[in-house]
């Protein structure tokens, strides 16, 4: 299996990316997830410290971090779609489901447990990437 950049449906690609830094946004929003995952991180007060809150730092790195998510669903999901050509949204949702769970899950669990963090903290940071992994693994299918 041959896994190369010029195989990729761009279109795709961006759209899953697109949808994957809304849906994080939307996730850690205000009303949603962030001040139970601030809570549980034990920030009582849910704001940033001044030495935190560095906006071209948090943005500058969500955005690289989601965009080498993204490229890399659509590295694994385009070979095996070259690979089968049956090969359709439900298998590109499974394969994002997979490295979601499989890897962006499980490769930091024992980092927070031995980090002292509770499982709730985890299983908010890491579920959203799972989730996301899977859809964008299913865009990148149906725009291939």
């Amino acid at each position: 299996m041959l896994m190369t950049f010029t195989g990729l449906n761009l279109t795709g690609v961006i759209i899953a990316f697109i949808f994957s830094f809304i849906s994080g946004a939307i996730w850690f929003g205000p009303k949603t997830f962030y001040p139970i995952w601030m809570r549980a991180r034990g920030n009582a007060t849910g704001q940033l410290t001044s030495s935190q809150n560095k906006p071209a730092l948090l943005f500058g790195g969500t955005i690289l971090g989601v965009l080498i998510q993204t490229l890399t669903v659509a590295l694994v999901v385009t070979s095996l779609g070259h690979m089968n050509p049956n090969f359709g949204v439900s298998d590109g949702a499974l394969v994002g489901f997979a490295l979601g769970v499989g890897i962006a899950m499980f490769a930091s669990l024992s980092h927070r447990l031995f980090g002292g963090e509770n499982l709730k903290v985890w299983i908010i940071e890491t579920a959203n990437d799972a989730i996301n992994l899977s859809i964008a693994g299913a865009i990148i299918a149906y725009f291939n």
